[in-house]
C-alpha cells in the first residue's frame, strides 16, 4: 500500500460517526485557544489603560497642582478619580484602586522656588500595590516618569524663561549705561573744552590782573605824589595866605605910616633893605602858588581818568568771571575791587568837579598872584631912598594888592585844602584798590592753577568715560538679548536639552503583533502534540503488513501535516480577519508557517514513536523548554544561563526569530535561516521516527508487556 493511502486511512477513521468528527474539527480548532485567544485578551492593553481605575489627590495650595490634575484627566491614561488622601490610601490596599498619585501641599511653592534664594525640589509622591497587579505597578513607572518628566520641563521652562529675560533686561540696561557713559564723554569732552577755554580766559584775565595791579600800583604813586604835592601846596597856601595877610597888615600899617606921619618915610629909609627883601619873598610865593594854580586843572583830569580806568578793567573782569553774581571767594574779592575802584572814580570826578567849578576864582586868584608878584618885584628891586617920591603910591598900591592878595590867597587855601583832602581820599582809596588788585591776581593765579587741574582732570574724566563705553559697548554686545521667539525657542531647549530621538526601523503596530511570533509556534505545537493524541504516531497495519520503515515514517507524518495546514490556515484567518494581526509578508508568513507545521509534526511523531506514552510527556516537557528559551517575551539575555545555552538549540528559537522578521518586517536572513534549521529538524525527526518504526516491527516483552501506559 503506497504512504499516501496509509496517510489517508488515518484521517478516515474521523469520518465515521458525530463524535469522530466532532473531535477532528477540535483538533482543528484547538490552535485558536492558544494562539487568538491568548493575543487577543491582551492585544492592545496600553491602549485601554483609561479603564484602570487610579486615584488621584490634589492636596496643593498653589495652582501648579491643578495644572497636572487637568492635564491627566485629559491625557486619558488612566481612570483618574479624583478622592480624598485617605479614601486613596484605602483604596489601593483592599484593591479599588491599582495605585494613587498625591499632589503634595507644598508642591507649587518648590516648584517655583528655583527662581528663588533656597530652590529646593517638588515631589509627586505614587503609591502602587503589587498584590492588585504587579504589571500595572510597572506600567505605572513609565508613565509616571513621562508625568515628571513634562511638570520638570514646564518649570525648567519657566525658570529658563526668567533667565532668558534677565539676560534681555541686563543688555538693555547695560545698552542704556553704554548709552549714558556715550553722553558722559561727550559731556566730559565738551567740558574739557570749555574748561580749556576758561583756562585760556582765566591766563588771559590773569595777565590783565597782573597788568591791573601794575597799573594801580603806578596810579597809587601819581595819586600819593598828588595827594603829596596838593597837600604840600595846601600847607604851602595856608602859609602863603598867613603871610599874604600878614604883608597886607604890614603893607596896611606902612601905608598908614607913609601917608600920615614923616617919622615913618625916614623909617622906610632907614629899613629900605628889609623892605626889598620882604617883597622878593612875596614876589616868589605869588608865583609859585600861581604856577601851581595852573597845573591844578591838568592833574585833577590826569587822576579822573586813571580812576575810572581801573574801575572799568575791575568792573570787565567781574562780570566775566562771576556771570549770575556767582559768589566764590574770588568772585567776592573782584566785586569789592571794583566797587571800590568805582567809589575812588566817583571822588576823583567830584575833586574835577570842584576844581572846574572854581576856574573863575582860581583865574582871578592867579591875576591876584600876578600883580602881587609884579609889584612885590617892583618893590624888590626898587632904590627905597631915592623913590621915596613914589613910594608912598606905590605902597598905597601895594598896600591895596596885599589885602586883595591876602582875601585870594585864604580862598586858595581854603580849596587846596578840600583839593588836598580828597586827593588824601583818591590815594588811599586807589591804595585800597591797588590792594584788592594784588588780591585779584593771586585769586587768578590760584583760580588758572584750578582750572589747568579741572582741564586735566576733565582730560582723564573724558578717557576713562571713554574707556567705560567701550566697555559697557563690548559688554552689552556679548550679553544676549532674546526675542520672545528666539527666547521661547532657547527655553524649551534648555528646560529639555536632551531627547530620546528613537527610530524604530519595523515597528508593531501594538502590542499583540508584538507578541504574534512568540503564540503562534505556541498553538502550532499544542495543535500537532493533540493531533498526536488522536492520531497514532506509527500506523499499525503498515506495521503488520512488513512495509518499509521510512514509508510508515511518512504515513503517519503525513495526516498530521494536513491537519497543521488547516489550522495553521484557521489561526492566521482569525488573527488576521478578526483580531486585526497585519503583516508584512503575508505569503511568507504563510509558507513558513506551512514549514513549521510539518517540522513540529516530525518532532512530536518521533517523541511519541520512540517513547510511546512517556512521549507526550516529553513533547510537553519539550514545549516548556522551548518557550523559556526561545526569547519571545524578554530577550533571552536577560534569563539564567541554562536558558541560555538552551537557545540556539531548540527550533522555536528560529521559528520566533523567523516570524518576527516577517510580520513586522526586516531582513530576511534569520527566515532563511530558520528555513534551514526547521528543515534539519523535520528531516532529522523523520529519520529517527523512521528507525524507530524499524525497531517496531520487532515484537519484543517490552512491547506486550510495557512498564506504563497511559
Amino acid at each position: 500500500m503506497r504512504t499516501p493511502t496509509l496517510a489517508a486511512l488515518e484521517l478516515r477513521r474521523f469520518g465515521r460517526g458525530r463524535l469522530p468528527r466532532a473531535a477532528m474539527v477540535a483538533v482543528l480548532l484547538l490552535p485558536l485557544l492558544y494562539g487568538a485567544l491568548y493575543l487577543w485578551s491582551f492585544w492592545d492593553p496600553y491602549g485601554r489603560l483609561d479603564k484602570l481605575p487610579v486615584a488621584l489627590v490634589n492636596a496643593d495650595k498653589g495652582t501648579a497642582g491643578d495644572t497636572i490634575v487637568q492635564g491627566l484627566k485629559d491625557s486619558d491614561t488612566f481612570d483618574w478619580q479624583q478622592t480624598s488622601a485617605a479614601e486613596a490610601a484605602k483604596g489601593v490596599e483592599d484593591g479599588t484602586y491599582y495605585l494613587s498619585l498625591t499632589v503634595p501641599a507644598d508642591f507649587t511653592d518648590r516648584v517655583t522656588s528655583s527662581g528663588g534664594e533656597d530652590p529646593v525640589t517638588a515631589a509627586l509622591k505614587v503609591r502602587t500595590n503589587d498584590a492588585n497587579n504587579y504589571i500595572v505597578g510597572q506600567i505605572s513607572r513609565t508613565v509616571f516618569s513621562e508625568v515628571r518628566s513634562t511638570v520638570s520641563t514646564k518649570a525648567s521652562r519657566k525658570f529658563y524663561d526668567k533667565i532668558y529675560v534677565s539676560f534681555s533686561d541686563l543688555h538693555d540696561r547695560t545698552t542704556k549705561a553704554a548709552d549714558g557713559a556715550d553722553d558722559v564723554t561727550t559731556g566730559a569732552g565738551n567740558a574739557e573744552d570749555g574748561s580749556a577755554t576758561l583756562g585760556e580766559g582765566i591766563d588771559t584775565a590773569k595777565d590783565g590782573a597782573d597788568q591791573l595791579a601794575g597799573g594801580l600800583k603806578t596810579t597809587k604813586t601819581g595819586a600819593h605824589s598828588l595827594a603829596s604835592g596838593l597837600g604840600t601846596l595846601s600847607t604851602g597856601a595856608g602859609k602863603v595866605a598867613t603871610g599874604a595877610t600878614q604883608v597886607a597888615d604890614g603893607t596896611q600899617i606902612l601905608a598908614d605910616k607913609v601917608n600920615g606921619a614923616s617919622d615913618e618915610i625916614a623909617f622906610v629909609k632907614k629899613h629900605a633893605k628889609e623892605i626889598n627883601a620882604a617883597a622878593r619873598l612875596v614876589a616868589t610865593g605869588s608865583q609859585a602858588i600861581r604856577d601851581g594854580l595852573g597845573e591844578l586843572p591838568a592833574n585833577t583830569a590826569e587822576a579822573v581818568a586813571q580812576a575810572h580806568s581801573a574801575a572799568a578793567q575791575l568792573r570787565s573782569t567781574y562780570n566775566s568771571r562771576c556771570p549770575l553774581g556767582a559768589v566764590t571767594s574770588e568772585c567776592k574779592a573782584l566785586k569789592k575791587a571794583a566797587d571800590t575802584a568805582d567809589d575812588v572814580a566817583a571822588l576823583a570826578v567830584q575833586l574835577q568837579t570842584y576844581v572846574r567849578n572854581s576856574t573863575t576864582d582860581i583865574d582871578a586868584l592867579r591875576d591876584d598872584l600876578g600883580t602881587v608878584h609884579s609889584i612885590a618885584q617892583q618893590l624888590a628891586t626898587a632904590d627905597l631912598p631915592k623913590e621915596l617920591d613914589t613910594v608912598v603910591t606905590k605902597v598905597n598900591a601895594l598896600n591895596t594888592g596885599a589885602h586883595q592878595v591876602a582875601t585870594g590867597a585864604k580862598k586858595v587855601s581854603t580849596g587846596l585844602g578840600t583839593a588836598s583832602t580828597g586827593a588824601n581820599s583818591l590815594d588811599t582809596g586807589i591804595g585800597k584798590l591797588s590792594t584788592g588788585a594784588n588780591d585779584l591776581a593771586g585769586g587768578m593765579y590760584k583760580l588758572s592753577n584750578g582750572a589747568n587741574r579741572l582741564t586735566t582732570g576733565l582730560t582723564e574724566l573724558t578717557d576713562g568715560s571713554g574707556q567705560l563705553a567701550t566697555g559697557l559697548h563690548q559688554g552689552a554686545s556679548k550679553i544676549p538679548d532674546y526675542g520672545t521667539q528666539t527666547r521661547d525657542a532657547r527655553t524649551k531647549v534648555m528646560s529639555d536639552p536632551v531627547q530620546l530621538a528613537s527610530q524604530n526601523l519595523h515597528k508593531a503596530a501594538n502590542y499583540g503583533t508584538g507578541f504574534a511570533p512568540y503564540f503562534i509556534p505556541l498553538s502550532l505545537w499544542v495543535g500537532a502534540m493533540v493531533a498526536y493524541m488522536l492520531l497514532q504516531p506509527l500506523s499499525k497495519r503498515a506495521l503488520a503488513t512488513g512495509a518499509p520503515a521510512w514509508r510508515i515514517a511518512i504515513a503517519g507524518w503525513l495526516p498530521v501535516v494536513a491537519i497543521g495546514i488547516a489550522q495553521t490556515l484557521a489561526l492566521l484567518a482569525v488573527l488576521h480577519w478578526a483580531i486585526g494581526l497585519q503583516m508584512v509578508r503575508a505569503a511568507g508568513t504563510i509558507g513558513f508557517l506551512l514549514l513549521v507545521t510539518a517540522c513540529f509534526a516530525a518532532i512530536v511523531q518521533w517523541l511519541n514513536a520512540r517513547f510511546g506514552p512517556a512521549g507526550r510527556v516529553l513533547v510537553l516537557a519539550l514545549l516548556m523548554l522551548q518557550l523559556t528559551s526561545a526569547g519571545g517575551t524578554y530577550p533571552v539575555q536577560t534569563s539564567p544561563g541554562f536558558f541560555n545555552a538552551l537557545h540556539p538549540l531548540l527550533p522555536m528559537t528560529y521559528v520566533v526569530d523567523g516570524l518576527r522578521h516577517l510580520i513586522t518586517g526586516g531582513e530576511l536572513w534569520p527566515v532563511w535561516r530558520a528555513c534551514l534549521v526547521l528543515g534539519v529538524f523535520t528531516a532529522g525527526a523523520l529519520t529517527l521516527t523512521a528507525w524507530s518504526a524499524r525497531r517496531k516491527q520487532v515484537w519484543t516483552l517490552d512491547r506486550l508487556h510495557p512498564e506504563l501506559s497511559l
